[in-house]
C-alpha cells in the first residue's frame, strides 16, 4: 500500500510542526496508541492545541458533546 502523505497533510490538524509523523497516519496512530492517546485528527482544533491527546480528554469532550 502506498502512503498518501501529501493528501493526508491537507486534512491533518496537528499543530506540532516538527512532528516526523505528520501526514503518515499509520505511524501517527501507532505512536499515539502506545501512549494511550489519540492522534490530533480526533480532536477539535481548540482541544488539539492543548496537546492533551489522552483517551480521558477525548472522553470528556464526548461527554460535553464537543466531538
Amino acid at each position: 500500500m502506498e502512503c498518501k502523505k501529501e493528501q493526508n497533510l491537507k486534512s491533518c490538524n496537528c499543530s506540532y510542526e516538527s512532528c516526523s509523523r505528520k501526514g503518515i497516519c499509520c505511524e501517527c496512530i501507532s505512536y499515539h496508541l502506545k501512549s494511550r492517546q489519540l492522534p490530533a485528527c480526533c480532536f477539535p482544533q481548540d482541544a488539539e492545541r492543548t496537546y492533551d491527546r489522552s483517551f480521558e480528554h477525548f472522553a470528556r469532550l464526548v461527554n460535553e458533546n464537543k466531538v
